[in-house]
């Protein structure tokens, strides 16, 4: 009987998450450019992949790795981000793993389970499987892999700059959440609508995750100022438990060789449509090593979206195009 109860009050807790919210296998030269393919990892985890028209099939580029939000699929979140036109001019491929509703009712990646948080198993191994599924097909430029996602996805973002740095070289994250904000269901709703644990604690968590392959991870954080989904704490957050992880990663030590205040903050506007704040923050060197976008009235949603798609805010500045400029910016 309490199994039953466990059962349903799990169930009940991912529908109140989502309330709070948000084909064949192609060798290396069987593909037409400029698809928008379809194809399915060993583990069995689907993912349509973007290839930029007039590829040669011989080229190393970037692969960009796109996480939706909960209720979303590939080809939604491809329409709201439109990161494939991005791709397109910029020349990278891009990839959408699915969340299926066998992995969760809401199809919201399980970000809050302990499970999903370390390297070698669970859903982050799995997004590393669709990773390297398109590098034995494609050449990819393994330097240059990165990944971003909204919400759920944002928060997924985070988990695996800490579980994988030496896999994606920087991480983009849009309404997330920090590195083990909740650890169950439970306590996942508290930690969107009031945040998560000490951001410096769970810097920490994340610097131990990344082991032997620890590296600084440049990081842009998006959030809107008036998202009542996950609470925009959570974004400030983000970049503190980042600048801890990344502080000691820089050198091993706990030295606030990169730290949580910005080193330039600018105010700027959409011409007839939001403001934002612009906050960048640097190594010791003078590196550009973080960038916190917060966006002015904006609710739960991807800035500068297509009304294409769900969860987007049209009026806001484009976060596929400024994301992908600092991932350009930011090889490993």
């Amino acid at each position: 009987m309490e199994k039953k109860h466990r059962f349903f009050r799990r169930v009940f807790l991912l529908l109140v998450l989502t309330v709070l919210m948000g084909g064949p296998t192609f060798a290396k030269t069987a593909f037409s450019a400029g698809q928008f393919i379809r194809d399915t990892a060993p583990d069995g985890r689907v993912y349509k992949l973007y290839i930029p028209s007039g590829y040669d099939g011989t080229t190393p580029l970037p692969l960009v790795v796109m996480l939706h939000g909960c209720t979303q699929s590939p080809d939604d979140f491809a329409a709201g981000t439109e990161m494939n036109a991005y791709a397109e001019q910029n020349r990278f491929f891009v990839v959408y793993p699915e969340q299926p509703v066998s992995a969760n009712l809401s199809k919201c990646w399980n970000w809050f389970d302990s499970s999903n948080q370390s390297r070698g198993r669970g859903e982050p191994a799995s997004i590393v499987g669709v990773v390297n599924k398109i590098k034995s097909n494609y050449p990819v430029d393994s330097r240059r892999v990165y990944v971003a996602g909204l919400s759920a996805g944002g928060a997924m973002s985070v988990i695996l700059g800490a579980a994988y740095p030496d896999v994606f070289a920087a991480i983009g994250v849009g309404s997330g959440l920090e590195y083990k904000a909740a650890t169950s269901v439970l306590y996942s709703g508290t930690a969107m609508l009031y945040g998560g644990p000490d951001p410096v604690q769970q810097g920490n968590l994340a610097y131990q995750a990344m082991g032997g392959y620890a590296r600084v991870v440049p990081t842009i954080v998006f959030h809107g100022t008036a998202d009542y989904t996950v609470n925009p704490v959570n974004g400030n957050q983000i970049i503190s438990q980042w600048a801890q992880t990344n502080d000691r990663a820089s050198d091993g030590m706990d030295n606030n060789n990169i730290d949580d205040q910005a080193d330039v903050t600018s105010y700027r506007s959409v011409p007839n449509g939001r403001t934002y704040t612009d906050s960048l923050y640097k190594d010791q060197n003078g590196t550009v090593v973080m960038e916190k976008i917060m966006v002015n009235g904006m609710g739960h949603a991807w800035s500068g979206g297509s009304a294409a798609g769900t969860y987007t805010d049209p009026t806001g500045p484009k976060a596929s195009s400024i994301i992908w400029n600092f991932f350009d910016s930011h090889p490993k």
